[in-house]
């Protein structure tokens, strides 16, 4: 062989680290950060699950387990509510295996659904039993200051146009994960039915800690000195209706929107009159409103996580619902 120039040895170097560096580059593409799933395998029988957001991921992760790949459309710490779709988002709606959405809840992921006809897919909305008003009048007490709670939202830019007049909240009743979890493991038998043995495993050790947290949720709030759960906004009806609480929205289901003045003297009332301790505001949206109305009436304001995303990639749905519940038992003074 004849030897090689100093020139032509660095071009033959270059163009292996060249050629190294994109057969990693195209390895590594199939990863699950928020942009969505490939559709493909690089793995061979990875079956690839898209969810539309966080706690569909947690359910579509614990029952598929090392058998599938599960990518978030909505990326981590984000609002769902608001999420947009790229152009290459929308296609993975098409390519995935398995797409586990909540019809209602997100705008852009319904029309990619309804473009891209996916073949499997688990749409949360139809098997979670959601409700216009859940958590809410559960007492009769709430006759001082929410029984106009609606006509106020509506002048506050409160819509349930979009949810299709249902709250979409229910993954903060546990209970009513276990049904969505059970359409999610019968589509991924449909999809790769060797591992039918693996996914009913999984869907039986996701139930027994889903109803484990539920006895712990009751066990927890048996005992409250209030039942009045004020919230900035209305995401926690389903928990509300679940553990003997009542449920008193700043605003209304959105969480973006401004509530007038009189809802905050109608809320401030309430706080008054039930000698309530404690308001609670969100993760994902500005504290500004609840924590000055929690000093203008002289209350505590604590977090409460509805759940929509997670900020701590160190903890999962078990555990944010675990301090929501330490959360509640201090602010409700919960024996």
């Amino acid at each position: 062989m004849p030897l090689l120039s100093r020139s032509h040895r660095a071009a033959l170097v270059s163009s292996v680290a060249l050629a190294t560096t994109l057969t990693l580059a195209a390895c590594g593409s199939g990863g699950t950060s928020g942009g969505g799933g490939s559709g493909g395998d690089a793995a061979g029988d990875t079956v690839q699950v898209l969810a539309s957001f966080y706690p569909l991921q947690f359910v579509a992760e614990r029952v598929g387990g090392d058998r599938v790949e599960v990518s978030n459309l909505t990326p981590p710490a984000a609002e769902p509510h608001d999420l947009e779709l790229s152009p290459a988002q929308a296609r993975t709606v098409g390519t995935a295996d398995l797409v586990v959405y909540q019809s209602g809840f997100q705008a852009a992921v319904d029309e990619a659904v309804e473009g891209r006809q996916p073949a499997h897919v688990v749409d949360a909305s139809e098997a979670a039993g959601l409700e216009e008003h859940p958590g809410e009048s559960g007492t009769g007490a709430s006759t001082t200051g929410t029984e106009d709670a609606h006509d106020d939202h509506a002048d506050d830019g409160h819509d349930h146009s979009s949810h299709g007049g249902l709250d979409p909240h229910f993954w903060l009743d546990p209970t009513r994960l276990v049904p969505v979890a059970e359409q999610v493991a019968a589509e991924l038998t449909a999809i790769d039915p060797d591992g039918a043995d693996e996914y009913a495993a999984n869907l039986a050790e996701l139930t027994a800690d889903l109803t484990a947290l539920d006895t712990e949720y009751s066990e927890g709030l048996a005992s409250c000195a209030s039942p009045y759960l004020v919230t900035s906004h209305e995401a926690f009806g389903y928990l509300a209706e679940r553990y003997g609480l009542e449920q008193i929205g700043i605003t209304g289901i959105d969480p973006e929107a401004e509530p007038s003045p009189a809802r905050l003297r109608e809320v401030a009332d309430v706080i008054r009159d039930h000698g309530i301790t404690t308001i609670f505001f969100e993760t994902l949206t500005s504290p500004k409103v609840t924590q000055t109305l929690a000093q203008d009436v002289g209350v505590q304001a604590a977090v409460l996580d509805p759940l929509e995303g997670l900020s701590d990639t160190g903890s999962d749905y078990l555990d944010v619902m675990r301090n929501n519940l330490e959360a509640l038992r201090t602010g409700l003074t919960c024996a």
